[in-house]
Order: C-alpha cells, then structure tokens, then sequence
C-alpha cells in the first residue's frame, strides 16, 4: 500500500513538472525549426550583395540548388539513424554540422566554396526538421499533440513574413556573412537546451545502416530535384541531359524499392505504406507542397510586378494566407485534441485550398490588394487545416520505432512535392508569360522575356508604358494558368482526403503502453 501512495506521488509530481520541461524543450526544438525554415529566406535576400563581392553569377543558382539538393537526400537517412541509434544524438549532430556548415559559409572566399559550404550546410539542415518533429511524436501523444501544432505553423508563418525583411537589415548593416553567422548563437542554444534537458532512450541497432539503400535513394533524388531545377531554364525539357536525369532517377527509385525488401533494416520500411492512412498523409502532404512554395512565389511576383507592391516588404504580402494558416492550425489542432477526431479537416482543408487556389487564379491586372488578400486567405484556411494534420495522421499510422523514417518520409514527400511545384508552376507561367509578351508587344516583348519571365522593380520601372502594361497583362495571365493548374492538381488532396479512415488517436495512456520497442519511454529533466 505505502509502496502504491509512493509511487502515485512520484508520478503526480512528474505530471506537475511535465508541463514547464516540456515548453523548455519545445522552445529548443523551434530554435532549431527556425534556422531550417530561415536559412534560404535570408540568404536569397542577401544574393546580390554575394555575387557583388564574390563573383560567379553564373553559378548562382548552384548555392540554393546544393543546399536543397544535400537537404532532400540527407532528410530520410536522419530519420532512419534517429530510430537505430537514438534521436537526441542525431538531432544534436545535425545541428552541429548544420553550424559548421553555416560558420564556413560565412567566411567563404569565393562562390565555389559557397556552394560547397552551403552543401554541407544542407546535410545538417536534413535532420533539423526531421528531429523536430520525430522528437516531438516521442515526447507528446497523438492525441495531445494537436496543441502544439499552432506553435509550429506560427514558427513558419515568422520565418516566411520576417525572412526577407531580416535578411535585408542584416546584409545593409552588417555585411552578407552574417547572414550565415547569425544561426550561430541561435544554434548554440538550441544545443545547449536540448543537451541538458532532453533525455530520451539510449538505442544500438545491432544492423548496421543499409548504406546501398542510402545510395540508390541519394542517386535518385538528386536527379528529380535536378530535374525540376534545371528543366525548363538551365536546359529544355526535352533536351539529353534531362532526359538521361529523367532516366538515371527513374532507375535509380526502382532499383531502390526492389532492394528495400531485400535490406536487413530498410532506409525506408516499405511495410509503412500498407497503412492507408500514412500513404494517403504521403500524397496530400507532396501535393500540399507543391501548392505552398508555387503560391509563396508566384503571389508576391503577381502583387510587385501588377500592383506596384515593394519588394523590400514581400514577406508582409503573404499574411493574410499566413495569418489565416496560423489561426486554422491553432484551431484544428485544439479540436483534435479535445475530439480526438481528425478526418474533416483533410477534406475542409482540400475543398478550401481548390476554392481559394481557383479565386487567385482569377486575379487579373485590375485586381485590388482586399480582394487578392481575400483570396489569399481562402488558401491559408485550407492549409492550415492540411500542414500539421497530415505529421499527425501520418506519425499515428506507424508504430513508435518507426517514428523517426515516418516523420521523414513525410518531410520528403513535401519536399518533394515543392520542388516539382515550383518546376511545372514555373514552367507554365514563363511559357504563358513569354507566349502573351509575344502577342501584345511583338518581337521586342519576346526578346524581353527570353531568358527570365519575372523583372526586377527596377527592370520594370524602366519600361516604356506600352511595353510595362503589356508585362503587367502578361504576368496576370501566368499567374492565372500557374493558379489553376493548382486548383485542378488539389482536388487530388479532397479526393485523397474522403479515403482517410480515422484511426484513434493514441493517448497518453496508449502511448505508456507501446512505449519505444518496449523500452523506457522518453524523460525531460524539470528546470
């Protein structure tokens, strides 16, 4: 009896700790969700500052492309050491390289370490996101991790509004380099917090990693993002090289999905997809990045080039949707919690992302900034119903020692899904653009927009009036086509969304029960 009143005493005091250790790690883990999200935002602002300094204009492109490349590639495989060798090791890694990688970036003397830096940077950035959110599927049940969910889509609401505008102060007052430089103290944070509270259990897979399966994947997605990065600028679509990419991808994917049932202990368990659940998380999350980065590009293009908006305040552009996307998640998440039921928010957030992406595809050059704020809006209730749900199903459809491939096999999927967004929007709308310039000014309007569909502000006040009202027209109708091509490829999220079965969430109590491959469950020390 004495030995039950002592242990229901250490348990209630556990549970009164819980709350406050929980926040402490959870401040830790957005630090570091921040500097993944930041990271490209900032320094896309700072480019032109580092080709001026630099030089290699025409390798530019190569400092994004290198760090998306490593990023996508490395992503699977932190999920796969997360869940052999233990979660806090490899997220503690991740940051670190992710520093070393910053660090170097910064003092780089030329583009050609920049972009070998930025490289290794990515490798680190890979696990950030994926740690995130592994950690936190150890850390918080199911069923009460919808209230944490506000937490993480304010983090990308912040990092995409403050993004540009911090990159902007940053590079004007104290030099490009810090641009990089600024994650550090960041970073050190984040590794000092998750260091002294977060303990979770110690894991040694007695397989060793299935380094061909980390091959064949690496090979293979390193061609798709190639693909969707070059085609249709660097090369044509149908020119060799992307076609032996197309190829070398292709094979590349099968060759690895034959040897995953072959492998000891699979990169990327192919039993997980049996789940109908976390494979249709898988599509609606790749179809909801290809929704999201091909909105937050091609919107604030639409309002500086046609409505006259400044660039220095892109980021402010994209609140409403952001705003909105914020508030939704906040709220689906809190219902989810107190519900435990999920299914209507994957079919809501599908229908309202077809509805707003279907409004902002009628956007023309008379469009005021309420109305295009409006529609914008639309588009944020959907994927605020959509962003953090879909981690959640997904996480809930696997079993805990899975947690870490399924978190990011998620990631990847969105990641994915951006990358193949961002090619074909892109693609559609330079060929609308460049197709209508041709048509209202002639050979001149062809030869303006041969080489890149989207001017400057600069480039475009310079325009004589003719040739500028003609661009305006023109960047209305791509962003048009660029639109409703979204609009048709969400209804694949509605369609995806009605199949959904919803399983109950695990609780704390489920949770306890299944514990991690039946060992000791996560601990937070108090602060």
């Amino acid at each position: 009896m004495a030995d039950t009143v002592e242990r229901v005493v250490v348990e209630s005091s556990a549970e009164t700790k819980r709350p406050k250790s929980v926040r402490v790690v959870l401040l830790a883990l957005m630090i570091a969700m921040m500097l993944a999200m930041l990271d490209n935002m900032i320094v896309g602002t700072a480019m032109p500052t580092i080709v001026g300094e630099l030089g290699g204009l025409e390798h530019l492109s190569w400092v994004v492309t290198g760090y998306t490349l490593a990023t996508a590639a490395s992503t699977p495989v932190w999920g796969k050491v997360g869940d052999m060798y233990g979660r806090k090791g490899a997220f503690l890694s991740s940051i670190v390289i992710f520093l070393v990688g910053s660090a170097l970036s910064g003092m780089a003397q030329n583009m050609g370490q920049l972009i070998g830096f930025r490289a290794v940077q990515g490798l680190g950035a890979g696990g950030l996101m994926v740690g995130v959110m592994a950690i936190i599927g150890d850390l918080i049940p199911p069923r009460e991790r919808g209230k944490y969910t506000g937490m993480m889509a304010g983090v990308m609401a912040l990092a995409m509004i403050g993004g540009p505008l911090v990159g902007g102060t940053i590079t004007d007052n104290w030099g490009w380099r810090w641009s990089f430089y600024i994650n550090l103290p960041l970073g050190a944070v984040a590794l000092v917090l998750v260091s002294a509270v977060l303990h979770l259990p110690k894991k040694r897979a007695k397989a060793r990693i299935d380094y061909l399966g980390v091959a064949l994947l690496t090979v293979g997605i390193t061609a798709i993002v190639l693909v969707t990065t070059w085609g249709g600028s660097e090369y044509a679509w149908t020119s060799a090289r992307i076609m032996e990419l197309i190829a070398l991808g292709v094979v590349s994917l099968i060759a690895f999905v034959w040897w995953q049932t072959k492998a000891v202990e699979p990169v990327l368990p192919l039993h997980m997809f049996r789940s109908r659940n976390f494979t249709l998380m898988s599509v609606i999350g790749f179809i909801t990045g290809f929704v999201m980065f091909g909105a937050t590009l091609y919107l604030p293009l639409y309002q500086q080039s046609v409505q006259g908006a400044s660039a220095t305040n892109s980021g402010l552009l994209l609140l409403p949707m952001l705003g909105a996307m914020l508030v939704t998640s906040m709220v689906a998440g809190r219902i989810t919690t107190s519900s435990g039921r999920y299914k209507a928010f994957p079919i809501v957030g599908g229908a309202l992302m077809v509805v707003g992406l279907y409004l902002l595809s009628l956007m023309d050059t008379g469009t005021t900034r309420v109305t295009s704020g409006v529609y914008m809006a639309v588009l944020g209730l959907g994927m605020g119903c959509l962003m953090q749900i879909t981690m959640l199903v997904a996480q809930n459809s696997v079993e805990m020692k899975d947690m870490g491939v399924a978190s990011s096999s998620s990631t990847l999927f969105r990641t994915l899904g951006s990358s193949f967004g961002v090619a074909v929007m892109g693609a559609l709308f330079n060929h609308r653009v460049q197709h209508v310039m041709a048509e209202r000014a002639g050979a001149a309007g062809r030869h303006m927009t041969e080489k890149s569909a989207a001017l400057d502000a600069k480039s475009l006040a310079k325009l004589p009036a003719p040739i500028r009202e003609a661009y305006q027209y023109a960047v209305s109708a791509g962003t048009h086509s660029a639109f409703l091509l979204g609009a048709v490829i969400a209804v694949l999220v509605l369609a995806a969304a009605l199949f959904v079965k919803e399983v109950p969430l695990r609780g704390a109590a489920q949770a306890t029960a299944k514990g991690d491959d039946g060992g000791p469950l996560p601990v937070i020390d108090a602060v």
